[in-house]
């Protein structure tokens, strides 16, 4: 997954640059600092809280269930833990989804907004903005309060 997100930055980075140096000197390109709207925009961290709150609801109903019934085949047991993963899993991906969306959401309204042509995402440990971008961090977090 960390090899995708480094090789998508790397190919931001390049057509970005590619825009730049094509004679399409007008692009302009914003970047945000994701790590940093996931810890400080409000209905982002609202989102995470109710997501790992249900997560661990379905957690502990499955471990009651399991607890409520000793007498469950090893079978039964196996089975009624894979059912717990799986609605585990697909809260996840259910609260995953609406964080994406919620902040695409965000970035599309301030990218219009600021009439960017494009928005990367700089990371710390992979940074992909170039010399002359505009930081939208701030204001994707005030969109999201």
């Amino acid at each position: 997954m960390k090899l995708r997100k480094k090789s998508l930055g790397l190919l931001a980075a390049a057509f970005a640059a590619t825009l730049l140096m094509s004679g399409c000197g007008q692009a302009k390109i914003g970047y945000i600092d994701g790590s940093r709207v996931m810890q400080e925009a409000p209905q982002v961290k609202s989102l995470v809280d109710e997501g790992n709150q249900k997560i661990n609801e379905a957690r502990e109903e499955a471990e009651k269930s399991l607890q409520d019934n000793p007498d469950m085949s090893q079978e039964d047991a196996q089975k009624a833990q894979q059912e717990a993963q799986r609605k585990m899993m697909s809260l996840n991906q259910s609260y995953q989804m609406q964080l994406q969306q919620k902040i695409n959401g965000a970035l599309q309204d301030i990218a219009k907004q600021k009439k960017l042509d494009a928005v990367i995402d700089s990371e710390k440990s992979q940074p992909t903005a170039i010399y002359g971008c505009t930081d939208v961090t701030d204001d994707v977090i005030a969109k999201l309060q």
